[in-house]
């Protein structure tokens, strides 16, 4: 995106004037008003969090009670009393350790860096949902929701099935926020079978 289109971008000036550390907020907000996966109290692991704006919003949706732990390559520094962060690498089973379990959310709107070769960035997005939807199943409670960023490709079809083995309820969908000409896409699951 150009700086004058990015200056222009309705969401980019509501995050900076809402206090939001990204317009990526506002996604995750309208992805949670439609499937309603955050409430008061939950324990909430946000998978590639930083800058925050996912964790900031997903603080605000589950009060003071509530528990987010951010995990990303580069620092969180959201500073808030309800949200933790954690430097680390999701391939790295040190990380997986330091995570622990028992969330009722799993947010993952992690995204490879872009190389600009559509084949490339897709098969490195898959990977990423991939490994965001192992951390999912292995550490939410039965009955938790997961949702996750992905890019529309080959790769879909088989990710959505694996993951309806795993959830009562699974659904691709295209938040207002999400902007047009992007392919990102989200899958959104609830209702973690218990194993």
């Amino acid at each position: 995106m150009r700086l004058s289109e990015a200056k222009r971008d309705h969401y980019r000036k509501l995050a900076r004037k809402q206090g939001f550390r990204s317009r990526a907020a506002y996604k995750l907000l309208q992805l949670n008003k439609k499937y309603n996966f955050l409430a008061e109290g939950n324990r909430v692991l946000d998978l590639g969090a930083s800058p925050g704006g996912w964790s900031q919003a997903a603080s605000d949706a589950i009060g003071e009670k509530g528990f987010v732990m951010a995990v990303d390559l580069r620092p969180v520094n959201v500073n808030r009393q309800n949200i933790g962060a954690i430097k680390g690498n999701v391939f790295d089973d040190k990380t997986l350790l330091d995570i622990g379990d028992g969330f009722d959310v799993v947010l993952s709107d992690m995204a490879p860096h872009m190389t600009g070769v559509w084949e490339h960035d897709q098969m490195r997005q898959e990977n990423l949902a991939r490994r965001a939807s192992e951390i999912a199943l292995r550490t939410l409670k039965p009955g938790g929701s997961f949702i996750c960023k992905v890019f529309d490709g080959e790769g879909i079809v088989e990710l959505v099935r694996d993951l309806r083995k795993g959830f009562d309820f699974v659904n691709m969908t295209k938040p207002k926020a999400s902007r047009r000409e992007s392919s990102e896409l989200y899958v959104v699951c609830k209702g973690r079978h218990v194993n």
